[in-house]
């Protein structure tokens, strides 16, 4: 099992414009991905995603790294808190956004699980736990962007 990448390709109904505010602004990310997120979208900004279950939840550190409006926006995460975001020590999630009829083709990416250093479990465990949840949250995303271009 190949455990260095995750790639999905979604079509949107909404333009670009709309697709990277759902995907950067933490207001929007809120609505389809964590229960909290809180960060700036600038490149540099530093800060967390929370996902919230009956243990209390799970808060993962988060940086920005690109913000290209409205067609790039890339962010490392799961990197250890007060830590620096680097190759090796996160994942590096990527949305590129390419104009597309009167919607858009989102390209998803999250790279470095075999950088992590993790054993050969923890790295499969990750691995599927990031694919099984991207397949529950990017067609989240989806709809919320359409119903956001849907409104009067």
């Amino acid at each position: 099992m190949e455990l260095g990448t995750i790639e999905r390709e979604l079509y949107v109904e909404a333009p670009p414009a709309v697709v990277f505010e759902v995907v950067s602004d933490p207001t929007h990310v809120e609505q389809w991905w964590s229960d909290d997120a809180r960060y700036e979208t600038v490149v540099g900004s530093e800060g967390e995603i929370l996902f919230a279950d009956a243990d209390g939840g799970k808060v993962e550190a988060f940086t920005v790294v690109e913000v290209q409006p409205p067609t790039r926006f890339s962010f490392r995460w799961t990197h250890p808190a007060g830590e620096e975001a680097v190759e090796g020590n996160s994942l590096l999630v990527t949305f590129e956004l390419v104009p597309h009829g009167t919607g858009t083709l989102v390209r998803f990416r999250e790279t470095g699980f075999r950088e992590r250093g993790w054993s050969a479990a923890v790295s499969q465990a990750t691995y599927e736990d990031h694919v099984h949840g991207w397949d529950y949250f990017l067609p989240r995303l989806v709809r919320h962007a359409a119903a956001l271009e849907a409104r009067p």
